[in-house]
């Protein structure tokens, strides 16, 4: 992307739902680029950091402590996915990931490391503030009180407010969306979702790429089926998106199907 330099937001036209004291960390070479989005931020009510490459970028990551990260894919130093890695391996940051690449591989390859978001190179800095209100929204959605209550079904157990889940009793390494989606689904037992109607209540978003979903339902199962490759919690309805079927793992001897709670540490 290389915005023209006069391009600047006009007071109040974008992120009208940020709060100032969000904090958001733009990681990308060229400062032109980097400027612009800076503004857009700023002027959305957000407080900006910036970093210019890699390691610059996971050390003012460990000072500003960025409640959202804007990180470049092509970065000198350090890529952007081991950046995105090192950077969810310490926290479920929120991680928006620029790319100036097309390949759809490369995109997937994003999410699969734990972004929450895409923007692909050339992009309009208002839509990227308007994926930064989102993706914030629900952060901050998961952690209101109504959307606290703990959930439980075929031996998954989900602690929103503490952001754990478990399977059996054993802790699940979900990434931040991947964690959105299990609760969203587990609030839904039995109900058949499309990837659009699970990308607005779960992402936030009224449109995007679908593959994001598709990405993240593949994770997921890595995650929560004893047998990835042939599925029986997060089923696919064929025509219509996904289903979870709370029914489908509980032991024979075990009517109920109770969940097993967390193991005791220690």
């Amino acid at each position: 992307m290389q915005p023209p330099p006069q391009e600047r937001p006009p007071a109040g036209a974008v992120g009208a739902a940020a709060p100032g004291t969000l904090r958001v960390l733009v990681v990308d070479d060229d400062p032109t680029v980097a400027e612009v989005v800076a503004g857009y931020l700023e002027r959305g009510g957000y407080v900006v950091g910036r970093a210019e490459d890699g390691p610059g970028a996971l050390e003012r990551a460990g000072a500003l402590r960025p409640d959202l990260v804007v990180l470049d894919l092509m970065l000198p130093g350090m890529d952007g996915l081991e950046v995105c890695r090192r950077l969810r391996a310490k926290g479920p940051v929120p991680v928006i990931m620029l790319t100036a690449r097309g390949d759809e591989d490369d995109r997937i390859l994003g999410l699969e490391v734990g972004a929450d978001d895409y923007v692909t190179k050339p992009f309009s800095p208002r839509e990227l503030v308007l994926r930064v209100d989102s993706v914030l929204r629900r952060s901050r959605a998961a952690h209101a009180p109504e959307g606290l209550a703990t959930l439980a079904a075929a031996g998954l157990w989900v602690d929103p407010a503490a952001r754990r889940a478990t399977k059996e009793g054993t802790e699940l390494a979900l990434t931040l969306r991947e964690f959105d989606l299990l609760t969203f689904l587990l609030r839904h037992p039995g109900q058949a979702f499309s990837r659009e109607e699970l990308m607005r209540e779960v992402w936030g978003w009224e449109f995007g790429d679908l593959s994001t979903v598709t990405v993240h339902v593949r994770r997921l199962r890595g995650k929560v089926e004893d047998d990835p490759a042939r599925p029986r919690l997060v089923q696919t309805v064929w025509g219509m998106g996904y289903r979870l079927d709370v029914h489908a793992s509980t032991d024979p001897g075990d009517p109920a199907g109770d969940p097993v709670p967390p193991r005791a540490e220690g």
